[in-house]
This record gives C-alpha cells, structure tokens and sequence, in this order.
C-alpha cells in the first residue's frame, strides 16, 4: 500500500468516527446555515501577478517532524504581515500532526483566504471544512473518479468555497479539467512513493487551459524556482516546508517574492 492509499484510508476512518459523532445530515445543515462564500480564494489567485499560498504545517510523512515548536497563530500573521495570498493549513493529524482546530483559529485570525489541506475521501469533509471558517479545499485526483471530483466541486460551489484539484499526471489534468476544476495544482511531489520532480510543472502547464487557474505545489524553495514558475505563467505557487523551516519566515517570503 502507497503512502497515498494509508492516507486516503486513514481520512475515511476519520470520517467515519466524526460521523458518529455529528452525522453528514446535521453538519451539512450547519455548512449551509452559514453565509455563502464569495470565492475568495480563487478571486485571490486572478489578480495579477504570482500569488504566494504559505502553508503551516508541523511534519510531513517524507520529512518527519518539521517544526518542533509550532506556534501557529504566529506563522500565520506573520505570513499575512509578509504578504502572503493566502494560507494552506494542514489538517490531517496522523503523518501531518494537523488539526481541524488550527484551521478555525487561523481562520479567524487572519483575513485571507484559507485552504484546508487534506485528503478529501467524502462529502462530509467538504462541509466540515466550511464550519471551520475554510475558503478552500484539496481535492486530489489521485484518490477520487471522476464523478467524484465534479461532484465535488459542485457541493463546494454550493456552499461558496473554491476547489483546488491536484494532480500529477496527464491523465490527471484530463480528469480535472473533465470534472470543471477552475483551480487546477501540478503537484511536482509523487503521493505514491514521495518522488520529488520539480520539473513537473513545466511539463503539465501546457496540458493546462488558460481559463483555469495554475498552482505550482512542493519542491519550491528558492527566488530562483519562482522564476523559473513566472515563465511557464503559473496563477500562484504552494511553498510549505521551505518556509516552515526558514527561521525568519517573513524574510524568506520576502525573498522568495523578490522583495529586498
């Protein structure tokens, strides 16, 4: 078994134990209580320019521990201070060591949008994401059909939120783009096996129509990436590990951006 497929199972565990807790019925009726979302996050991504989505995330399961002392609320500010776009906020909590609960704090902390980043196996997940105060969600093509991620954007449509749908092959790109993703990110990591190729952007970007939105994810760590990432026209880049290891998170971010 992949290191995808334990992830995937564990998320439908973890579903499956929220359910008995509060059923799909009544947080679904708390998802759609709550006002309808403007799409920040996409809207985000179509202003000019490269957009920076910062991610807070205390390990990996190819990296182990990454931040020992995490003090996320912090992080967060001090990426929104920097002039981050928007945060990806990690919250699977076995490999990752996340939390639903960060999310909802940095959510209200903050005042751009936020992604919950997880591994979507149900519906249930969506709408969770939504009572978190999350403006976006991880869809990842490489643990759902087809019907599913259209599916799944339509619940996400209905509720407000935005739909970043990873993928990492051609096949992939044609299942996103099938399904109606508007926000499509070239993870350049292999969830398989945890192969990194950062060359994988360049070679999917052109699969990838204009009209959809473009995320470079993983492997990016240097002004030297960002640039490469400007020529290929990328909407917007997802750089985790680099930031979270940098000691002067605010610093690095101002580099990566070009800003002295």
């Amino acid at each position: 078994m992949t290191i995808l497929e334990q992830l995937a199972d564990h998320a439908r565990e973890r579903v499956a134990q929220a359910k008995r807790n509060v059923s799909l019925e009544a947080i679904r009726r708390q998802a759609l209580s709550l006002p309808k979302g403007n799409f920040s996050f996409e809207n985000t991504l179509r202003r000019p320019g490269l957009s920076f989505i910062c991610e807070c995330k205390k390990a990996s399961p190819s990296k182990g521990l990454i931040a020992p002392d995490f003090p996320y609320l912090q992080i967060a500010r001090d990426y929104e201070e920097a002039g981050a776009d928007c945060i990806s906020v990690l919250t699977e909590p076995k490999w990752f060591l996340g939390s639903g609960e960060y999310l909802r704090e940095i959510a209200n902390s903050v005042s751009i949008p936020c992604l919950r980043k997880d591994f979507t196996v149900d519906e249930y997940m969506i709408y969770r994401a939504k009572v978190l105060g999350a403006s976006a969600v991880l869809l990842i093509c490489s643990i759902l059909r087809g019907g599913q991620i259209k599916e799944y954007i339509s619940i996400c449509d209905e509720l407000g939120l935005s739909a970043l749908v990873e993928v990492h092959s051609e096949d992939e790109v044609q299942a996103a783009l099938s399904a109606g993703a508007r926000i499509i990110g070239v993870n350049n990591r292999d969830l398989k096996d945890f192969s990194m190729d950062t060359d994988n952007s360049r070679r999917l970007r052109k699969l990838i129509r204009h009209d959809a939105l473009f995320v470079s994810e993983s492997g990016i760590g240097s002004a030297g990436d960002i640039g490469k990432l400007r020529k290929i026209d990328a909407d917007a880049v997802l750089i985790g590990e680099a930031l979270m290891r940098a000691a002067d998170k605010k610093n690095m971010l101002n580099e990566l951006r070009g800003i002295s």
